[in-house]
């Protein structure tokens, strides 16, 4: 990949306060500083942001998951850019690493909100030029954005991993259909069969998984089982229920966000044969809330990629989820 230089005078980096930490290693791999932002509340809880440094006229880059407290760390965002567009900068980037809007992506039941759309109306609104995001719920959400948009792949960080791994006698099993495609193309990077199971959603957090499609798992002894997002952990731990059933005695959990509410993460790490839950720092997890079984691996590189070429005006298919 591309390791031009960043030219530090024209750009200003800035993060909102869901995950400054894979901020300042964005910052550190582009070698630009990370920029302060002030953030306070007033009395009445509205929020306070300013700035640290002038953005006249420069590159803007904010990155901000909305993670839990979403609607918290979208008013943050949209504010941050405002801010950006209001001073005059030249480019205002809005960097979400998560988008957990992603999830509500269709209009299935009556007078809902398709509100992955409204949000992306409301970052153009706010001020943003750009949008650059990593693995989307559903690929449709992309089309969503009216203004310029990228959404990259974790395949990357999660394949180097990987393979440094003892994958033998393996399977690639995804708890949704909807993610086949995907798992199915770096299956076959890792030269893995793959197969899916046929999943119902009952409610946000019960589901049923009604059988498995594609190759066997019988016969197999160790499992890699990949979703985009684990939350409450109730499809993958109703997942490994099933592979036991099919006699597999070891499985490697595999996410791209790993959002672990209420108590996903300790549901999945009691699970015997889980040996690895593996996920990137897309979602910041504070240390006292990671377990031993867990392996985050961090996609700063990818992101400091992506706005490297965009900067030097390349193409970013090799970083892009459906350049896989």
């Amino acid at each position: 990949m591309t390791k031009g230089l960043i030219p530090a005078d024209e750009v200003r980096f800035f993060s909102g306060s869901s995950n400054p930490a894979l901020a300042a290693n964005i910052a550190n791999e582009l070698g630009v500083p990370l920029d302060q932002t002030h953030i306070a509340r007033f009395s009445n809880d509205n929020l306070y942001i300013q700035l640290g440094a002038t953005v006249r006229y420069r590159r803007v880059y904010i990155v901000q998951s909305l993670s839990q407290p979403v609607n918290d760390h979208l008013m943050e965002l949209l504010m941050m850019l405002d801010i950006a567009r209001s001073a005059a900068a030249s480019e205002v980037h809005a960097i979400i690493p998560y988008y957990s809007f992603a999830r509500s992506d269709k209009k299935d039941a009556p007078r809902i909100s398709i509100t992955a759309r409204l949000v992306a109306d409301l970052l153009k609104t706010a001020g943003a030029t750009h949008v650059m995001s990593m693995v989307f719920h559903s690929p449709q959400v992309h089309g969503f954005f009216s203004l310029p948009t990228d959404p990259l792949s974790s395949w990357i960080v999660l394949k180097e991993y990987l393979e440094t791994l003892d994958l033998t006698d393996g399977i690639m099993v995804t708890p949704d259909m909807g993610q086949a495609k995907s798992s199915a193309h770096f299956a076959r990077v890792l030269g893995l069969p793959i197969a899916a199971g046929n999943k119902e959603r009952i409610s946000d957090t019960e589901v049923v998984i009604r059988g498995l499609v594609g190759n066997q798992v019988h016969g197999h002894k160790r499992a890699l089982i990949y979703d985009d997002e684990i939350s409450t952990g109730g499809s993958i731990h109703e997942l490994t229920r099933m592979l036991v059933e099919e006699g597999v005695e070891e499985m490697l959990v595999i996410c791209t966000h790993g959002v672990f509410t209420r108590g996903g993460l300790e549901r999945l790490a009691g699970i015997s044969q889980i040996r690895e839950i593996i996920t990137t720092d897309t979602v910041y997890i504070p240390p006292e809330k990671r377990h031993p079984k867990l392996k985050i691996l961090s996609v700063a590189s990818v992101f400091a990629d992506a706005i490297r070429h965009n900067l030097h005006h390349e193409s970013l298919k090799e970083l892009f989820v459906f350049g896989e």
